[in-house]
């Protein structure tokens, strides 16, 4: 999977079989990351731990149990490999028929994930007693996408500064990261107002 950093870099989601309705499943995020390489699980998990992550998280145990079940489904195909001094190891590819089923959930119509966050319904037991409590839980939700915004502006400056020179896949990738810049600048402008808000209240 090409990505934001360099490659390797997706969001990914639940696992899920390729089939199902849910807006991604973890089986295409792992199909994603082996079009151009072919991975170990090991590799694999390694590149969602260094991922962005912006949307859906997922375990080593989720993504070894998924290549077990795209191997089955022959949408994977693996290989043992030998390595010096180490044990061997196996590595994942795609096959012909896994391309042509990723291929087809690209055209399938994409849904929005509906965000659960325990945050803003706090937000709505706000009262006297607990203003400064959650003044200081947004100020910690501030420096966490002030860090996240930091590290998207230093992997576009980095490797997409000139976008419309890239690839058409990194193109792709590209406004993937985009939106993630865009919506992390929304939810910090979310963050000031709200701790604005707050602030008058804890100073009545």
């Amino acid at each position: 999977m090409q990505a934001f950093a360099y490659k390797n870099e997706w969001v990914y989601a639940s696992s899920d079989s390729l089939n199902d309705n849910e807006p991604m499943a973890l089986s295409q995020a792992i199909m994603t990351a082996l079009i151009e390489d072919d991975m170990s699980g090991y590799e694999l998990a390694q590149s969602f731990d260094s991922s962005l992550g912006l949307f859906w998280r997922a375990s080593h145990q989720q993504i070894y149990q998924e290549l077990k079940k795209l191997s089955e489904q022959q949408l994977l195909n693996k290989r043992e490999v030998s390595q010096s001094g180490k044990p061997n190891k196996i590595v994942y590819g795609l096959t012909l028929l896994g391309r042509e089923a990723l291929q087809e959930w690209v055209y399938k119509e994409s849904k929005v994930q509906e965000a659960k966050d325990d945050l803003l319904v706090k937000l709505y037991n706000l009262d006297a007693s607990n203003v400064s409590h959650m003044i200081t839980e947004l100020e910690g939700r501030r420096e966490n996408i002030m860090q996240r915004l930091y590290l998207y502006e230093r992997i576009r400056r980095r490797h997409y500064a000139d976008p419309d020179s890239l690839p058409i896949r990194r193109q792709g990738v590209y406004l993937a990261l985009l939106g993630g810049i865009r919506n992390g600048e929304q939810y910090l402008g979310w963050c000031d107002e709200a701790l604005k808000q707050l602030a008058s209240i804890d100073s009545d």
